[in-house]
């Protein structure tokens, strides 16, 4: 590899893509272009970016599959930072494979820390957790390695383990020092602070209260009753019951956990879980079955007894009730919290990653952008949404640092 590759190949290593463009925008060998496209993502034009990489990877032809698996690698990151969630993984994978082979470690481990993030984009945390177990993090130049302990940190904030989270940003936050790299270490300090952000909003006895993700842990972690309107369950500290696929049963059950220890009365009811504003004998007599539903679904809990008015929660041992709420309620919550990355999504990104129709997903990016709360770019099958930027936050592209035909 001669001078010029690999004095641009350092200032991407560095976060400087205009001083890798400086050495070698005007070459087309296949080891310049790949160095160019990664600039050009890391100065954020993809489409060009993946443009660049494709033709080096055609570049290289099959006589170096080495570094063909690299260009698929870090067209993979792109894919990822753009939120294009659909590119097809099994590139990524057989790339991994390809420089496990030929005993390239370092960017087969970065390989399988992207395909771990991926799946944490899209909430598959069990299969995140298993591919980083498979990763040796010291493999890891520093500016992946911060990425890596992010995942690592994501898939704790998920489950709810603030301690692991924590010990994974103070790693993310010492290899990003050490990577030099200033946007990532603003992107690790923006972690760092949602993690010490309002997690939830706890209702208990008509008050509410913001909570940090350690209260939340603790609460969920003490003998109190949970009606958790974040993962729609019941839960204590040794039981959980899902009602995510029976909606009429958890408004029910919130309903009668926020006016604890209070009754609820019938119309409330009515009017939150069947959301009948006009009832009749029908509606009460609907009522008195999903009630009797609920009964048996929270039998392991608590009693739900009939007042004069309506019914009431009665848990077993005197437990205390609270509803766990998130920090925001509005109809397109999910969608906000999503765009809140400072990423451009796709709405079949969107889709993916929220389980839903892309359809009712686009539905509620145009009723954001009515509002203002979401902003369209581009156009067709190209368009991206997003949310105004927070000033102070910057996002990055973590990037391999070995480059390709290194």
């Amino acid at each position: 590899m001669d001078s010029l590759i690999t004095a641009a190949a350092r200032a991407l290593a560095s976060g400087d893509p205009l001083g890798a463009l400086n050495r070698v925008a005007l070459r087309d060998d296949a080891p310049a272009l790949a160095l160019r496209g990664i600039a050009m993502a890391q100065l954020g034009d993809m489409a060009r970016a993946k443009t660049l990489l494709r033709r080096s990877a055609r570049a290289f032809g099959l006589k170096e599959p080495v570094a063909r698996a690299r260009c698929v690698v870090a067209e993979a990151e792109i894919a990822l930072v753009s939120r294009d969630l659909g590119w097809p993984a099994k590139d990524l994978d057989a790339a991994q494979a390809t420089l496990e082979r030929h005993g390239d470690r370092v960017n087969a481990a970065h390989a399988g820390y992207l395909a771990a993030r991926r799946l944490l984009l899209i909430g598959r945390l069990d299969d995140a957790d298993r591919s980083l177990a498979e990763l040796d993090p010291a493999m890891l130049p520093p500016a992946s390695r911060a990425g890596y302990e992010m995942v690592v940190a994501g898939i704790a904030m998920r489950r709810l383990s603030t301690r692991t989270a924590r010990d994974a940003l103070v790693r993310a936050r010492d290899a990003a020092r050490h990577a030099g790299v200033h946007g990532l270490i603003a992107e690790v300090e923006s972690a760092s602070q949602a993690l010490d952000g309002p997690a939830a909003r706890l209702i208990a006895r008509g008050e509410e209260r913001l909570l940090r993700l350690e209260e939340v842990e603790a609460l969920l972690a003490s003998d109190v009753l949970v009606v958790d309107a974040c993962r729609h369950v019941v839960r204590d500290a040794g039981t959980v019951v899902a009602l995510a696929t029976r909606p009429v049963l958890f408004a029910l059950a919130r309903t009668l956990a926020e006016a604890w220890p209070a009754d609820a009365s019938r119309s409330e009811l009515l009017e939150q879980a069947v959301q009948a504003r006009f009832t009749d004998e029908s509606h009460r007599a609907r009522l008195r079955v999903e009630i009797g539903r609920l009964r048996a679904e929270l039998r392991a809990f608590t009693e739900v007894r009939a007042t004069k008015r309506g019914f009431i929660l009665a848990p077993h041992g005197g437990r205390q009730v609270v509803v766990l709420v998130p920090p925001v309620e509005e109809e397109h919550a999910a969608l906000i919290a999503l765009l809140a990355d400072g990423e451009c999504w796709s709405s079949s990104a969107l889709a993916i990653a929220l389980g839903a129709s892309q359809r009712t997903v686009q539905r509620g990016l145009d009723a954001l952008a009515v509002a203002g709360r979401a902003q369209p770019i581009g156009r067709g099958r190209a368009r991206r949404w997003m949310t105004p930027p927070v000033p102070g936050f910057p996002t990055t592209l973590l990037l391999p640092a070995p480059l390709p035909s290194q």
